[in-house]
């Protein structure tokens, strides 16, 4: 979840030179690659599960902990070297006995394990990685990266943190990339002090006292993106609730500050006309296994999986108002329905890369308006999607700059949902554009992708050519526009500010198709009455008399 405005900060972290690693002096774009890259050091190995513990500190706004990280070998190789990410400030330990046979490096944010050793391709191996330190603490979460430190209404500690943008290294070692999730899971303990309660993600399987310490051990069986592993810690409460899905029964976990309850249970009454829509929509809730969870948190909100963070004040729309402007907004909760969406796009179908981030937020901005179809009806869900483009700035392409962590234009999130859109109506079937969606969620189950996969996917599926879209509107900040007259039964016609080969066929308000080109055309209407153009395809209309 991000700002008003759609607007992510990025956070730029120091790196130094690694003499024995690096032939070459490190650069900032070097830096750049081993963040956001599948490098040398990343892609002979692959992540099969993370097993840690977390203990943060409230009085000294610390952290530490283990993380056991298990992988596979991808090819035979030879004396390779490992990169775990893990930021600075904080601190590492590569514990076993096997560590003493390490050549280990710390060059800024980056760890470097170098192992003399020949691995065939299948072997299983591990490292135990100690962690402690003060991380990065965020100062607007979850806008900015980091821990969040605060105490809620009745001065308890409140702790948690938001790490989609400056990636769980921020405190974790860990294999930070997106396109490498622990395909069997994590198992995460909390420790707390006995009076508070630590939430992960996933189920609770294990919870022992001891002193004055309390351990909360949660499980994830399914592959998990690491910017959605999160703790939370604070003086909360739980209650329980289920819903008969397409799958069977699915658990609803909801754990909320304790004075919160009442209205909790109010509130989150919407969690299951949300499911109902977006089963519909876009298949099974893809994490069954590991149930659905809300978890107040102390920011706005985001889209862990299994582990939904909640800050919206327990009111409708966007901190009480409507992004759209329309009033329809007003009628849900804005973080429930956004954040949970993601559970189907950035949890079960994660970008490979974060330039295309988009598949992340434009399907999710989407899934807003799609559950309004259900909950309220088709012209309000309507009226909702045109409304949200008054947030679109058209400052830079959708899409980034691909290999380096970089994300593009905050715009993926309404002119995503906006493109989503006008290429339903070109489609003009409900239903096909229903399967494609569920589809895309079937097809690839708990996989990465990448743009393209998504682009070939809804056009093989359609039957229509919608790269030129795709182009248009990922890759340019340039909104088509319709420049058109009309004297009586006469319309004349083209497309400008288009990329090459554009190709969108228009339905008019009377239900006529055009194809315009850049060309001028020229067509005889029904009747003499002024055209009427349909306000679901975002583009801009010119009329030139």
């Amino acid at each position: 979840m991000k700002k008003l405005t759609f607007i992510l900060l990025i956070s730029v972290f120091g790196y130094h030179n690694a003499q024995e690693l690096f032939p070459k002096k490190v650069t900032t774009k070097n830096e750049d690659t081993l963040k956001g890259s599948n490098t040398k050091y990343r892609n002979f190995w692959d992540v099969k599960k993370y097993e840690l513990s977390v203990e943060p500190d409230f009085e000294t706004k610390s952290v530490s902990g283990t993380n056991k990280i298990t992988f596979q070998i991808l090819k035979n190789i030879s004396n390779p070297t490992f990169q775990i990410d893990l930021q600075q400030p904080m601190n590492y330990k590569i514990a076993g006995s096997e560590a003493q046979e390490y050549a280990i490096e710390r060059e800024g944010d980056f760890i470097f394990i170098k192992v003399n050793k020949k691995f065939k391709k299948g072997e299983i191996s591990s490292f135990n990685i100690e962690f402690n330190g003060n991380p990065t603490i965020a100062k607007k979460a979850p806008w900015d990266g980091g821990w969040i430190f605060k105490k809620d209404n009745n001065g308890n500690p409140w702790i948690s943190a938001a790490q989609e943008g400056i990636g769980a290294s921020v405190w974790l070692p860990i294999k930070d990339i997106w396109s490498d999730e622990p395909d069997e899971g994590i198992v995460m303990k909390i420790i707390t002090p006995k009076n508070l309660v630590g939430i992960g993600n996933g189920r609770l399987i294990a919870q022992s006292t001891l002193n004055n310490k309390t351990s909360y051990t949660w499980e994830v069986k399914n592959p998990i993106n690491a910017y959605s592993i999160i703790p939370s810690i604070g003086k909360y409460v739980n209650f329980k609730d289920s819903y008969e899905g397409e799958k069977g029964k699915l658990d609803l976990d909801y754990w909320v500050l304790d004075y919160n309850l009442e209205k909790a249970k109010k509130q989150f009454e919407q969690v299951k006309p949300m499911m109902k829509a977006f089963e519909y929509w876009f298949g099974p809730y893809p994490f069954y296994e590991d149930s659905f969870k809300i978890v107040e948190s102390p920011h706005l909100g985001m889209e862990h999986q299994s582990n939904v963070a909640y800050g919206n004040n327990y009111a409708n729309g966007y901190l009480g108002r409507d992004l759209s402007g329309t009033g329809v907004g007003l009628n849900w909760d804005f973080i429930i329905i956004h954040e949970s969406g993601h559970e189907w796009f950035a949890n079960n179908i994660t970008a490979k890369d974060q330039a295309d981030m988009w598949v992340h937020e434009g399907f999710t901005s989407y899934s807003e308006t799609l559950f309004t179809e259900n909950f309220m009806d088709k012209s309000s869900a309507e009226k909702y999607i045109i409304g949200v483009r008054g947030g679109i700035q058209n400052d830079q392409p959708i899409i980034g700059n691909y290999g380096v962590r970089n994300e593009g234009s905050g715009d993926m999130y309404p002119k995503g949902a906006n493109m989503l859109h006008t290429i339903r109506q070109v489609i003009n079937n409900d239903e096909k554009f229903r399967q494609i969606l569920r589809g895309l969620n079937k097809d690839f189950y708990h996989q990465t992708v990448t743009t393209k996969q998504v682009e070939d996917y809804i056009s093989q599926k359609s039957g229509i050519d919608f790269s030129s879209v795709f182009n248009q509107y990922l890759r340019t900040i340039k909104i088509p526009v319709l420049e058109y007259s009309q004297n009586g039964t006469e319309l004349k016609f083209r497309y400008s500010n288009v990329v090459d080969g554009f190709k969108l066929p228009l339905r008019l308000k009377t239900k006529e198709i055009i194809d315009p080109k850049t060309t001028w055309q020229t067509i005889k209407l029904k009747g003499e009455n002024p055209v009427e153009f349909d306000e679901n395809y975002y583009i801009k209309y010119q009329n030139q008399n």
